[in-house]
């Protein structure tokens, strides 16, 4: 494509079990437990008049006692079987818990795939990101729920107007993933980007985020990179990884160099098709005639990308994320 790229996949985040603080083992500390259990379980403040004592009725307060050790008997015996905890208690738990770092479980999911990708080419070669683990094949957006994204519109060359709707909607046909444009926003850049912004994206994970940008503000694409994309990927308890909170960074420089040519407008089309295809799953390959070629000129997909970018709109459905 005559410019180098480089792309991420990596975890920000235990996207279901960092709410809560952990011991350097990575156990989740008995003290954190005992908070929560102290801020859910505290008695509400009892009205007594000046001058009266309030009676208690005989055996009240062994009830109480009673009450509170069956709790903290429950609590001790999730924590001391980590599995059973891990699975069932924190990933419904976390989201309500002071300075939580993951959204209500299931936002948007639903119960069948979104859209459905077109038939892959046969005998068509591509790759993809190699999963994090050796039991999952591939890590995918989920196709049960939308896939947003915005755009930070600072920097954008003029002449770009249009063309990431228009790889957008590229990717979207060639995965059946539904992507839904979010409008704009203030988001800077960053390789260590949180997941999870309510302030900014409301209680739902963090959409994929689109800027145009300079090598002073990110070092990665200096020399003759053009742009950069991957995705991060969050997981429950139990489940499979799911892709989410993806970046495509364009060097808004190099944009406006690419936009003097005749085709100019075409090939930085083919530059955010290509970093997109990177945030949906799909890795570079060796063969000219691919998008995914990182130094070609093709401007389209090519057979082994749709191959590969249909498969990735078939990953699973995870509700429980």
């Amino acid at each position: 494509m005559g410019s180098m790229d480089r792309e991420w996949y990596h975890e920000d985040r235990d996207a279901r079990t960092n709410a809560v603080r952990r011991s350097s083992s990575g156990r989740v500390p008995q003290w954190s437990v005992d908070d929560a259990l102290r801020q859910s379980s505290a008695p509400p403040p009892s009205r007594v008049t000046r001058g009266h004592k309030r009676r208690r009725r005989p055996g009240a307060r062994f009830r109480l006692r009673l009450g509170t050790a069956a709790v903290l008997a429950l609590v001790a015996f999730l924590y001391l079987t980590p599995t059973l905890f891990d699975r069932y208690v924190l990933p419904v738990a976390l989201p309500y818990l002071p300075g939580a770092d993951v959204p209500p479980r299931g936002v948007e999911a639903g119960d069948v795939p979104l859209g459905t990708p077109p038939p892959a080419p046969a005998s068509a070669s591509f790759l993809l990101m190699e999963p994090p683990v050796e039991s999952q094949e591939f890590v995918a957006y989920d196709p049960c729920r939308p896939v947003h994204y915005v755009v930070r519109p600072e920097y954008a060359p003029a002449g770009s107007e249009g063309l990431v709707q228009a790889a957008v909607a590229e990717v979207s046909a060639a995965t059946g993933l539904q992507f839904v444009d979010d409008g704009t926003t203030t988001e800077a850049p960053s390789e260590d980007r949180d997941l999870y912004q309510p302030e900014l994206y409301g209680k739902r994970w963090a959409p994929v985020l689109i800027t145009w940008t300079t090598p002073s503000e990110i070092p990665g694409l200096a020399g003759d990179v053009a742009g950069l994309g991957g995705s991060s990927y969050a997981r429950t308890p139990g489940q499979p990884l799911v892709l989410t909170g993806g970046q495509v960074q364009l060097d808004a420089p190099d944009a406006v160099n690419t936009l003097l040519y005749p085709d100019g407008q075409a090939y930085l089309k083919a530059i955010i098709m290509h970093e997109l295809a990177h945030v949906v799953g799909l890795d570079h390959v060796e063969d000219p005639d691919q998008l995914m070629y990182p130094a070609g000129s093709a401007v389209s997909f090519g057979e082994g990308d749709r191959a590969g970018l249909a498969l990735l709109g078939t990953g699973p459905c995870v509700p429980e994320l």
